[in-house]
């Protein structure tokens, strides 16, 4: 039988000095409103108290399955969605709960880039006109003029300046997520927040998408949080990768940390279903691949999710305290060698 492992208190409460973003128990409920005076019966708790820091020119990567919180998280960041609580903190200022118009200068440093390229291009609009958007919002005066300045940002994302005049629907998927990375990249901005960029297009398209946002960000010293429900993906690309399950984090680390030495049980189920091809095994198992963990029932409704931990009801190795007490999101071991923290919140952690 497993025994409890003592762990390091957690850090993620702390403010890092150095840090760019600091999130500080993010919670986000959408209310249940039923009958003639729409009165609040319920609420879906799609985030629920998460903590985590992005600091500048870091790719963090978010991972879990559908319905876990991960793009209503993006959205909060980019305040596209009021918070119900927390702190969402940007080079020292609180901005959870700022009005529009307080944001207006703070949309500079944070942009958002979307799943789906075609919904988010306005198709009545030239890409000249959904690129150049951004200035004529923020008033902002160009050198050479906005016709220049877009010219030059298609140019960068790998587009021809003679697109200026074209629309969205006379591009391929992976031209239009260029498009939308151009807009992104249009005000200069700090943070960008990915929400599943290259999910939508195809394997080959995904890895020249995913190359040109690794080459911006070294050129610009752009910070990402990438949200992602594809493993092989969010390794590629992240310096940090925080694994979340029912609107928790249930663990966070350096990226060769997590997937060399997972401790959660459901980072371990999550990277047990990665197929890795390997054509000279018959039993379509690579070398040195686990064993495949098969979770039993569904994700719980996150209208009514399990008392204390909520992966305990699938999950093999939950015991009695996993169903009365929450695990802190505690450190185990020391920093990694970019000075990263390994946190996790069970109370059985594996590989520890």
């Amino acid at each position: 039988m497993s025994t409890e492992t003592t762990a390091q208190p957690s850090e993620t409460s702390a403010v890092e000095p150095d840090a760019l973003l600091q999130v500080e128990n993010l919670v986000k409920h959408f209310p249940i409103r039923r009958g003639l005076l729409q009165r609040q019966v319920g609420a879906v708790q799609a985030v629920d108290g998460i903590s985590f820091s992005v600091r500048p020119g870091e790719t963090l990567g978010l991972v879990g399955e559908s319905g876990c919180g991960k793009s209503t998280t993006g959205k909060m960041l980019a305040r596209l969605e009021e918070p119900t609580g927390g702190k969402i903190v940007f080079e020292g200022r609180d901005i959870a709960h700022m009005s529009q118009g307080q944001l207006r200068p703070l949309r500079r440093d944070i942009q958002m880039v979307f799943q789906d390229p075609q919904s988010s291009l306005n198709p009545r609009h030239t890409v000249g006109t959904i690129v150049g958007a951004p200035f004529h919002i923020q008033g902002i005066e160009t050198p050479n003029g906005v016709k220049k300045a877009v010219q030059d940002l298609l140019s960068m994302v790998g587009l021809s300046p003679e697109h200026y005049n074209r629309y969205p629907h006379e591009f391929s998927g992976g031209q239009r997520q260029r498009i939308g990375i151009a807009r992104a990249l249009a005000l200069k901005p700090k943070l960008i927040i990915a929400d599943e960029p290259v999910s939508a297009l195809d394997v080959s398209i995904q890895a020249q998408v995913m190359n040109l946002l690794e080459d911006l960000q070294h050129e610009l010293n752009l910070a990402y949080v990438f949200i992602a429900h594809d493993l092989s993906v969010v390794r590629h690309i992240s310096d940090r990768v925080a694994v979340m399950y029912l609107g928790k984090i249930v663990e966070i680390a350096d990226q060769a940390d997590l997937y060399t030495k997972p401790h959660h049980p459901y980072t371990n189920a999550l990277l047990s279903a990665v197929p890795i091809p390997d054509p000279d095994r018959k039993d379509g198992k690579a070398e040195g691949q686990v064993e495949r963990i098969r979770l039993v029932g569904d994700v719980p409704s996150p209208i009514n999710p399990p008392p204390a931990c909520r992966f305990n009801t699938r999950c093999w190795k939950a015991q009695d305290i996993c169903r009365t007490q929450e695990p802190p999101l505690l450190q185990i071991g020391g920093l990694s060698e970019a000075g990263y923290a390994h946190q996790v919140a069970c109370h059985f952690p594996e590989n520890a």
